[in-house]
């Protein structure tokens, strides 16, 4: 058993979830060859990298708060490729519409050493086992009291 290759694609997927939810898309791209595909349940599927990324920015951008915790890896090691299977819960909440999402899901990676020695994730994707979308409105006492992306959602000051 290859401990070392596992470490580092356990790594991997921690730094992948990190990313996502500090909105570091350049980090993220890295996390990921440039033709990896993702399949999101029955209805989001995505051919590349570019695609995938694209959609993350556009749907869980700074106007959106994220919250991914992945665990529980099942990885085997082929030499320099491998799968995985991750325990994901995650939490989104969207502010400007008065919702919280949350989940559970199970991640089905691809993953491969490139010529640098790096992991990287040539496909990834889940199934969600249950999500619920909950109105603020329904919450009463529901209040955001940090939102490291609210001061990009003000308009500047007039001088």
């Amino acid at each position: 058993m290859d401990l070392q290759a596992l470490r580092e694609i356990e790594r991997l997927k921690y730094r992948y979830a990190r990313a996502l939810d500090t909105k570091a898309w350049i980090e993220l791209a890295d996390t990921m060859v440039p033709e990896a595909t993702a399949v999101y349940g029955e209805h989001l599927s995505f051919e590349s990298r570019d695609a995938f990324l694209n959609f993350l920015e556009n749907t869980l951008g700074s106007h959106v708060i994220t919250e991914h915790h992945c665990g529980h890896p099942e990885i085997d090691v082929e030499g320099d490729t491998a799968t995985g299977v991750w325990f994901l819960a995650d939490t989104v909440v969207v502010p400007e519409d008065g919702l919280v999402m949350r989940g559970s899901a199970y991640y089905h990676d691809r993953y491969v050493r490139g010529t640098d020695g790096l992991w990287r994730i040539s496909h990834t994707g889940y199934e969600r086992n249950w999500e619920t979308v909950t109105s603020v409105a329904d919450m009463p006492s529901f209040r955001l009291t940090s939102n490291r992306w609210s001061l990009l959602q003000q308009p500047p000051r007039a001088s």
